[in-house]
């Protein structure tokens, strides 16, 4: 790993980071998650398998991509979102559109809201798909293959999809068993359309914490990093990633070896979370990135 061979890069950035983590580490994370799920009906709908629900609160979230916060949610206050009762009703009136028969066939679907175009031009009079007015076409194809995902791959239950597959996956003596455990959600979840990396690992790290359905998830949602343009320029401003070798521009490259990701994660290992609270995982990169988006945050200490 990159700090493995900078260890005085190493050492600066465990002792910036931990020095955050006291001044804006939330040491109430895991309530505070649990507490939000609770009052939107998620942690009911996940001891349910309630998966329209979990589905409405997935969808919601994709909403918050490539805009700030507040237009997003004013935009859906305003106009709605996609949910799982207004799909499966326009996919139960059997559309001709041949990209809507499954998950595999919707590749490469290319609405686009502005200029009313698809893939499949004689369809779209008839499509269900542009009848959600969201913020964009992206949102609506986001929406559709999230939908067709959960149907087709996980069986209509994405509870016990993600319960099957990290119990598939986990290896108790495996040295990488955490990065092993998170890849067998969020690999199969980067191929639906528009989903982000920052907002998959955001998204599923809360229900996984907040579940309270075991060890597994705790410690899985635990080692998941969100990482914004706030977390990304911290590392750049500190010198963290100059330090390390790992200068890269904001995007995909903070989820590559060596990037944001992989060097919040390698500092949290050296930072004892218990420190903050007694019942946190010892190791919980989470927690670390969070201290940093909140330290950054003008909703958080700015």
């Amino acid at each position: 790993m990159t700090g493995d061979r900078q260890p005085a890069g190493l050492r600066h950035a465990v002792d910036i980071v931990h020095a955050v983590c006291h001044v804006a580490g939330v040491p109430s994370l895991i309530d505070d998650i649990q507490a939000d799920l609770a009052e939107a009906g998620i942690l009911e709908a996940l001891e349910r398998h309630d998966t329209e629900v979990v589905f409405d609160c997935l969808a919601a979230a994709l909403s918050f991509q490539g805009i700030a916060d507040a237009v997003a949610a004013g935009y859906m206050a305003q106009h709605g979102q996609a949910t799982w009762t207004d799909i499966q009703r326009g996919l139960d009136a059997a559309p001709s559109c041949p990209k809507l028969q499954s998950y595999w066939h919707f590749h490469g679907c290319r609405y686009r809201k502005g200029s009313g175009t698809c893939a499949e031009p004689d369809q779209i009079a008839r499509c269900p798909l542009p009848r959600q007015n969201l913020r964009n076409g992206h949102l609506n194809q986001a929406a559709y293959s999230l939908f067709l995902f959960i149907r087709d791959i996980a069986d209509g239950d994405l509870v016990g999809w993600l319960d099957h597959r990290l119990a598939e996956a986990d290896d108790p003596t495996a040295p990488d068993r955490l990065a092993r455990l998170r890849q067998a959600v969020l690999e199969p979840l980067r191929n639906v359309y528009g989903v982000s990396d920052k907002v998959l690992s955001m998204t599923l790290s809360s229900l996984l914490l907040g579940a309270g359905r075991g060890p597994r998830w705790l410690q899985v949602g635990g080692s998941m990093i969100a990482v914004d343009t706030l977390v990304h320029n911290f590392l750049v401003r500190t010198g963290i990633l100059r330090r390390l070798g790992a200068d890269h521009p904001y995007g995909p490259s903070c989820y590559r070896p060596s990037g944001c990701a992989e060097i919040i994660e390698l500092v949290a290992s050296r930072i004892d979370a218990r420190e903050f609270n007694p019942d946190f995982p010892a190791i919980f990169p989470r927690f670390v990135q969070h201290a940093i988006w909140f330290y950054c945050a003008q909703s958080g200490l700015e």
